[in-house]
């Protein structure tokens, strides 16, 4: 009887990683699709992620302690208990995520603060400087090639760019990729804002990113301003860049 006992301990094992990993794919996903706002509801759908995942590993831990209360546990039903406890790390990487978010959330709220400062090259090996820039509003797009809304977002980056640049607007995307990854995907999706590399001197703020695109809004004194969601319409992005372009800044 023990030798079965350990057997359903260890079956449970085996599939709990198996089965944290579907049951935080699926209740992620579904979060996520019903969301009406990710920004503010990511801490919950991030949570109920990791709880979810947690569940196989408790269920094998329930067998395996109903288990020894009739026989000792055998050899395989430790290993079933090591394969749950195994499982139960996967549970970090919604936690990793939720504690990127959280920093990032912190990062993109920041309200007139001093902009870091940052120094490096584009794409095309050119330099660029923020400080070279100042009285003048930048908008910092943080972006990825495999990212589907950057990609439906740069066009109309663009565009605001071209019509808002000779009143002092500059755009910055910034991404962490290689240079030659970024190359190929701007023969693609053609933009004639600078992609900045972050080879130079790049602050944490703009690197470390949890989702993807983010924008950081720079008025005419240096300072950080809140930028709206990306998951807003793009209309409210346009007002919060014209709202500071009609500031004065001390260049002014």
């Amino acid at each position: 009887m023990a030798k079965s006992s350990s057997k359903i301990t260890l079956i449970a094992g085996i599939l709990s990683p198996f089965l944290a990993g579907a049951f935080g794919t699926m209740v992620y996903r579904t979060l996520t699709r019903a969301s009406q706002d990710r920004d503010a509801d990511f801490v919950f759908r991030l949570g109920a992620t990791a709880a979810v995942m947690a569940i196989p590993f408790v269920l094998t831990m329930g067998i395996a302690l109903f288990e020894r209360r009739r026989q000792p546990l055998g050899a395989l039903g430790m290993v079933g208990v090591v394969l749950a406890t195994a499982s139960l790390g996967m549970t970090w990487l919604p936690v990793k995520g939720l504690l990127d978010r959280v920093r990032q959330a912190d990062n993109l709220a920041l309200s007139d603060v001093q902009a870091p400062p940052f120094e490096t090259v584009d794409i095309n090996g050119v330099s660029h400087r923020l400080a070279d820039h100042e009285g003048k509003v930048v908008l910092i797009n943080i972006w990825a090639t495999w990212c589907g809304p950057c990609r439906r977002e740069m066009p109309d980056l663009e565009r605001l760019y071209q019509s808002r640049k000779d009143q002092g607007f500059v755009i910055f995307g910034i991404s962490t990729e290689d240079v030659e990854t970024q190359k190929t995907f701007a023969e693609e999706v053609v933009v004639s804002y600078p992609l900045l590399t972050v080879e130079g001197d790049v602050p944490s703020i703009f690197t470390e990113t949890a989702r993807y695109p983010a924008n950081f809004l720079i008025d005419r004194s240096g300072r950080l301003q809140p930028a709206p969601s990306t998951d807003q319409p793009f209309a409210n992005l346009e007002a919060a860049v014209d709202a500071l372009l009609e500031q004065t800044g001390a260049s002014d």
